[in-house]
């Protein structure tokens, strides 16, 4: 997109820098204060010469040349962007309306680029991040946007990373921050939890009796094999009883002594 700068200036241009240094000449030492700038650690100067940019790479940090009438120069800063995207009305790919908002991290790796190769490249990369935002989102469904953030996130920084390469962008980082979806399936999102949680609350519950209900059963089964157990089992209980309550006393009655005496009642 660079013109090819073999073409050169030609013979008049060269006659109008020899001028222009003539007159630095003249005019030194008074001349060297407009003709020196100084370019920041973080900054590099794109300069152009009779409208052309001077050399393929630009140039500092430190102090440069720049000669009256025939050069101008702009300043680039090479420090890391962040462009935040407002949060975007999105139709996801199972219809539901959503508003996603996130972050760009990004610098200018070439100067030269970004300056002959597009006319504003911060507005130009704002734009497009919204769009690839957009784009990428609409076709994920509601589950994977929220599931998988991160994912979502390294596609939209290789789209972007890729489109902007030929203005001298180089995207560091893309961040998805919120996720909106409206009340109603906020709801419906949340009772759909609730119904989850209880039918696996009711699992786990049912697991738990059938474990104690075998346990009770292997425990009878000792029992009946030795009815001196019976009575220590009982023993124990009254001294738990006691600690616990002492005013409560408690009487064990067989139930065998029962049935006996039901099927004697019917005999009489």
């Amino acid at each position: 997109l660079i013109a090819d700068r073999r073409e050169g200036i030609g013979v008049c241009g060269w006659i109008l820098v020899s001028f222009s240094f003539l007159l630095v000449l003249i005019t030194f030492p008074i001349s060297i204060w407009t003709c020196i700038k100084v370019i920041r650690e973080y900054e590099r100067a794109v300069v152009f010469r009779l409208g052309r940019i001077l050399s393929k790479k630009a140039r500092g940090p430190g102090l440069i040349l720049v000669l009256p009438c025939t050069d101008m120069f702009v300043k680039v800063d090479l420090r890391t962007v962040t462009c935040n995207i407002p949060p975007q009305e999105i139709l996801t790919k199972d219809a539901v309306t959503t508003q996603v908002d996130g972050v760009v991290y990004y610098r200018i790796h070439s100067a030269v680029s970004a300056v002959a190769n597009i006319t504003d490249v911060h507005s130009a990369t704002f734009l497009l991040a919204q769009t690839t935002l957009r784009n990428v989102l609409g076709t994920q469904s509601l589950a994977q946007l929220l599931a998988g953030r991160e994912e979502i996130a390294h596609s939209i920084q290789a789209i972007l990373d890729s489109a902007t390469e030929q203005w001298g962008i180089k995207v560091a980082r893309v961040e998805i921050k919120d996720v909106r979806i409206p009340v109603a399936m906020q709801r419906a999102m949340a009772a759909k939890a609730e119904a989850a949680r209880e039918a696996k609350a009711k699992v786990v519950a049912a697991d738990g009796e059938m474990n104690a209900s075998k346990a009770l059963k292997q425990a009878s089964m000792v029992l009946a094999e030795s009815p001196a157990g019976l009575q220590l089992r009982y023993l124990q209980t009254l001294t738990t009883l006691a600690a616990e309550n002492n005013s409560t006393i408690v009487f064990p009655l067989p139930i065998n002594i029962l049935e006996s005496l039901g099927q004697k009642n019917k005999g009489g």
